[in-house]
């Protein structure tokens, strides 16, 4: 992984939208659930967990949708229907940004993947950390310092 450029532009497929990460991401991953699935139209969706207030919507605004639950706010550019990014009912404190957005995607690795219990046969991601379904809120914070750990040897 290479250092991360920041600030991290980005836009959607047709531009109307774009977004900007202002400080490194708490975490990496590659998520192999049925909704990711679906929604990214391959066999995993990739996240990078940005602090919310490193994280910007700078032009354009973007609507919700694909699951329209109460838990997950999956959020689209209303013309071109790309899905940008995911806010989590009830965590303000950070954003799931799809970091294929970013123009500068060279820094990205997943550190780890979820959902593997429904990962297709062929789906490899290269994850340091690979968990059956979602890790449990208290494991993230044990995650996030394991990940900074793992993010800055794979700098060097």
């Amino acid at each position: 992984m290479s250092s991360i450029p920041l600030p991290l532009k980005g836009s959607c497929r047709c531009g109307r939208v774009e977004i900007e990460v202002s400080k490194a991401p708490i975490a990496t991953a590659a998520c192999h659930c049925p909704g990711c699935q679906k929604m990214s139209s391959s066999a995993y969706s990739l996240t990078a967990m940005v602090p919310a207030d490193g994280f910007a919507v700078t032009r354009g605004e973007t609507v919700v949708g694909g699951a329209h639950g109460e838990q997950l706010q999956h959020q689209f550019c209303d013309h071109c229907k790309t899905w940008m990014f995911t806010r989590v009912a009830g965590v303000d404190w950070f954003v799931n940004v799809r970091p294929t957005m970013l123009e500068d995607t060279a820094w990205f690795r997943p550190f780890m993947e979820t959902f593997t219990k429904t990962k297709l046969a062929f789906a490899e991601t290269g994850a340091a950390r690979s968990f059956h379904e979602f890790p449990a809120m208290e494991e993230l914070e044990p995650l996030m310092q394991e990940y900074r750990a793992w993010a800055g040897e794979a700098e060097r």
